[in-house]
């Protein structure tokens, strides 16, 4: 095998994290470009569009690698959701400068504990 399993395993959490960070990239930044200036809808969605193309590539490879990688594909979905759960946020506070709830706070912490027991249990 070219990749050792925990290589394999790494690249599929990097491809993951980086699939969802473009994903939710272009869609804040969409949203937040089209609510504050004046280019057309259709320019914004276009160049939006761009990003969420090279996220999805991410995405599908690291579906595709993670489940042969893993054998389970509960355990790529959880990888997904908890990138998401952490790149919101992150990203939510840098474009929008708005810090989370306190709810979205504690869904947080409980998204990568679920991870992690993912991973090891």
């Amino acid at each position: 095998e070219v990749m050792s399993s925990t290589a394999a395993k790494a690249a599929v959490l990097v491809l993951l994290f980086l699939g969802e960070a473009c994903a939710i990239y272009a869609e804040m930044l969409g949203a937040r470009t089209h609510a504050m200036t004046t280019q057309p809808f259709l320019a914004i969605f276009l160049k939006m569009l761009l990003i969420m193309f090279v996220g999805g590539g991410f995405l599908v490879s690291g579906y595709m690698l993670g489940f042969r990688a893993f054998r389970n594909i509960w355990i790529v979905s959880a990888a997904s959701i908890t990138s998401i759960l952490i790149i919101e946020p992150t990203l939510a506070y840098v474009i929008f400068q708005q810090l989370p709830t306190k709810g979205a706070g504690i869904g947080l912490v409980l998204g990568v504990i679920g991870f992690i027991a993912t991973l090891l249990l």
